[in-house]
């Protein structure tokens, strides 16, 4: 199953490898018809403290690291950054197989009926 990624803001940095997100989404209502606002906070590791508040991050699901805090940073403000040890983004691994399965040779492909004809 795949992990869950997230795209937030920073709100709070005050702590040690750790950053609070504040991920919103707009949901409609079900009686009025009208898209509100819903929100929610999530702590996320930051292994080189380098996020300040007003970041616009992206957070993947990972594997419980404390209490509250199960959400690794992956992207800050549209760069990358490097998993810490022990850890690896399984976006981007699906991303790389995807992107080697794709890519093949030209002289690997099978001959076709259709080939072999059109270079008699």
């Amino acid at each position: 199953m795949p992990r869950r990624v997230l795209t937030g803001r920073v709100t709070s940095d005050k702590m040690d490898k750790t950053i609070t997100v504040l991920v919103e989404r707009r949901v409609i209502h079900p009686l009025y018809k009208k898209f509100i606002r819903r929100s929610k906070k999530y702590a996320a590791h930051d292994d080189t403290n380098m996020c300040k508040i007003g970041d616009t991050v992206r957070i993947e699901e990972c594997r419980p690291i404390s209490k509250r805090k199960t959400w690794l940073l992956m992207e800050r403000n549209g760069e990358a950054v490097p998993p810490p040890r022990g850890f690896s983004f399984a976006v981007r691994a699906e991303a790389k197989d995807t992107v080697a399965a794709d890519m093949v040779a030209p002289d690997t492909v099978a001959a076709t009926p259709d080939a072999e004809q059109a270079q008699a």
